[in-house]
């Protein structure tokens, strides 16, 4: 995250050259999505380039939650379970994420973090694969996949093999036989690197693996199709691309192939065949009801559901094909205004390589998204020097990252930035 924006107008693209901001308002006037920005409450005068940490707030989300706390909860108080549908919520919010990931209905739950869903599926994947000792993980995976990973392993006695994706292949070629599960994200949430998840789950499932794919930096960016793909897990979060709000609850997605033999580590009453009968022993609920744990979180749940409300009628392939233009855009941006200042991309060119954000390198990363937070545009970084400029195809315009790109000329040529660096435990 970032410093508070000042209530000084982000707009600078008109100082930007002038081929610049032709190229951006062509582009922007032949946006056909350019409607669904008014899908959500942007503040004024502020650019949001931080999509892939917190999404912003969807315009269906503040009156569904006035209604969930005055009425659902005010008014009809414990009744709400049965009559404004609460019990039925992690599966109803999880189908309509299901939708968004190309899972048919029914195989995808939400509720609990991404954390605990995490440990669920690598649990899980393990279990259908007993005879197997190894838990393949990306190195450059996001710290708490590979926690998890650590700590699973430990738990089941398995053991941690760290293998890039590109060389996925080649380590599958020698010890494929003994992988349990290969755990990976389709994007690299540093670089903003697209990984090709029909080759790795082909690969993967061509040694007996299975497949577990973590879709927080994907999911509402680009077109998914886990049925078709035929993925076995899949965990995700609600609050980058989908908006769902500060810690919205993330989903698990199981193959209904595996949802007889599926059994989850935290058998909580939830996810009981009969959880109003109070059996002494736990039964697992049929499908993928048994990946339900404790009672869940509904403010969170209907934030959520409404927060997914601004994908209605939206074609997520004319998602995908604004985000490249936006991305392209966005790295002649830096090639034009930033390289000569010393920023160097470090996001593939290649289209097909390249998912919903552009990440820039420069020594001083932190001071210069702090720099930027100061004057309306919202980015981010990751330690030690990349800076991190989601854009989401829903509300973002040309003009957005000319915008950005011309603050950051600036204030890299004027200098207007602490260069120290962060102090350890500093949010950024």
């Amino acid at each position: 995250m970032t410093t508070t924006p000042s209530p000084r107008t982000a707009s600078r693209a008109d100082g930007a050259p002038s081929a610049l901001r032709e190229s951006a308002a062509r582009l922007d006037a032949d946006d056909a999505l350019a409607h669904l920005r008014d899908r959500f409450l942007l503040p004024e005068g502020v650019v949001h380039l931080d999509g892939n940490s917190l999404g912003p707030l969807p315009a269906a989300v503040p009156p569904a939650l006035t209604d969930a706390v005055t009425r659902q909860w005010g008014t009809d108080l414990i009744g709400s379970w049965n009559t404004n549908g609460w019990w039925e919520a992690p599966l109803r919010v999880g189908d309509a994420v299901g939708a968004l990931i190309g899972a048919a209905p029914g195989q995808t739950v939400a509720g609990d973090s991404t954390s605990v869903q995490l440990y669920t599926a690598l649990s899980a994947a393990a279990a259908l694969r007993p005879d197997r000792p190894l838990l393949v993980t990306d190195p450059g995976h996001f710290p708490t996949d590979r926690y998890l990973a650590d700590a699973v392993a430990g738990q089941r006695g398995l053991q941690v093999r760290r293998v890039p994706p590109h060389d996925l292949a080649a380590f599958l070629g020698a010890e494929g036989h003994r992988v349990a599960v290969v755990s990976y994200s389709p994007v690299d949430f540093r670089t903003g690197e697209l990984y090709d998840m029909e080759a790795l789950t082909r690969a993967a499932h061509d040694a007996g693996a299975l497949v577990l794919w973590d879709l927080c930096h994907a999911a509402g960016a680009l077109p998914l199709r886990v049925d078709d793909l035929g993925v076995d897990l899949a965990v995700g979060c609600g609050y980058k691309f989908l908006s769902g709000g500060p810690g919205a609850p993330a989903y698990l997605y199981a193959a209904r192939r595996h949802h007889a033999a599926l059994e989850t580590p935290l058998t909580g009453w939830n996810g009981h065949a009969d959880p109003f009968g109070l059996s002494r022993d736990y039964t697992p609920a049929p499908g993928i009801s048994r990946a339900r744990i404790g009672t869940p979180p509904v403010l969170s749940l209907l934030a959520l559901e409404a927060a997914l409300t601004a994908f209605d009628g939206v074609d997520l392939t004319r998602v995908r094909a604004k985000s490249l233009s936006l991305t392209s855009f966005f790295l002649r941006c830096a090639d034009e205004l930033l390289t000569p200042l010393g920023f160097t991309p470090v996001t593939p060119a290649d289209p097909d390589r390249r998912a919903s954000q552009v990440a820039l390198s420069h020594p001083h990363a932190h001071g210069l998204v702090r720099a930027l937070a100061e004057r309306g545009v919202l980015a981010d970084m990751r330690a030690p020097d990349l800076l991190r400029f989601g854009v989401n195809a829903l509300y973002t315009s040309h003009r957005d990252v000319l915008t950005a790109a011309a603050h950051l000329r600036d204030i890299a040529r004027e200098g207007a930035y602490d260069p120290t660096p962060p102090a350890a435990g500093t949010v950024t």
